[in-house]
């Protein structure tokens, strides 16, 4: 009896002992982070594309970036919550909270089956309308909408990201009507508002401000409570006669549930090592892109509070996925 206690407790220190040093040495092998859109297409993707290369030379081991885009970014936020190799990693953007209201059957437990790492950066949103579009700011947008109901159209890039999310918002605060166009990256989405095929689409600022200096398209407003810096010209949405106006595109890490708490803490701190390098901060500044990092309990806290966020604004404006 004495002898296969102790055998017994000897095979339970040696397997937390082998544990340990697994731990320690992980990661063993390349890692992957799996970002929802298509590659090239979102500041998710050129963000986490920028910080890589300094978490693959603090790791010791190859990044490599998949770009699995689909169902306003379910699709790739499911192949991460079910990854189970411990070296999968995945970016999320508003989208992720968003959709735990607005999509009844998710296939993953937003709050169980995933895990926060970082909170990287954000960025502000503006609402443009094609160039030749009577109106030039808020007010004459919501009369103009008003006069001809259901006939303006906004795009998207997706159900459940920010731009459709924009839209409903004020299309609920405005008291106007206007259809929802949903693309599958916001680049189409862009070229067709360019093109004149739709009429307004809510985007991230850094990606249309060339448009809009050069006359392609008409701003009418910025989403942050204040002036964005990078277009102190262009008013707020908030400042034209919707104070509670406000969205932002935040992007961020998470993990699997089942992934070692020291990995995550070891991910977390090379991830904000990355984000300290002069020239990623001196790239991500210059493209309008405000970084943030921190703890992976903050970014936790802020995932918890934009769930509740999204899903007053989610029920009360009635959204609908198209």
């Amino acid at each position: 009896m004495r002898f296969r206690l102790w055998s017994g407790l000897a095979a339970l220190l040696m397997s937390c002992g082998v544990l340990a040093q697994s731990e320690m040495q992980w990661p063993g092998q390349p890692l992957r982070f799996i970002v929802p859109f298509p590659g090239g297409a979102s500041t998710l993707d050129t963000v986490v594309r920028l910080v890589t290369p300094d978490v693959s030379k603090f790791a010791g081991q190859p990044v490599f970036v998949e770009n699995k885009p689909g169902a306003g970014t379910v699709i790739g936020v499911d192949a991460v919550a079910k990854a189970t190799d411990q070296h999968t990693f995945g970016g999320v953007a508003n989208s992720f909270t968003v959709n735990q209201t607005l999509v009844k059957s998710l296939p993953y437990n937003t709050r169980k089956d995933l895990v926060p790492v970082i909170l990287l950066a954000r960025t502000a949103n503006v609402l443009a309308v094609r160039a030749d579009l009577p109106v030039n700011n808020l007010q004459e947008l919501i009369a103009y909408a008003k006069q001809n109901p259901g006939k303006l159209s906004y795009g998207s890039f997706g159900n459940g990201t920010t731009p459709h999310f924009a839209g409903e918002m004020l299309k609920s605060m405005a008291g106007i009507d206007m259809v929802h166009v949903p693309y599958k990256a916001q680049g189409p989405a862009l070229n067709d508002l360019l093109g004149g095929n739709i009429d307004l689409m809510f985007g991230n600022l850094p990606d249309f401000i060339s448009h809009i200096r050069s006359g392609k398209l008409k701003a009418i407003g910025t989403t942050y409570l204040t002036r964005a810096p990078l277009a102190p010209e262009i008013p707020t949405i908030a400042e034209q006669g919707l104070p509670k106006f406000e969205t932002d595109s935040w992007y961020g890490i998470v993990a699997p549930a089942n992934t070692a708490q020291s990995s995550v803490d070891r991910m977390n701190a090379w991830m904000n090592q990355a984000l300290a390098d002069p020239q990623i901060k001196k790239n991500l500044s210059e493209r309008g892109i405000e970084i943030l990092g921190g703890s992976p309990a903050a970014f936790g806290q802020h995932i918890q509070s934009e769930i509740s966020k999204y899903a007053e604004i989610v029920k009360s404006s009635n959204m609908k996925i198209d």
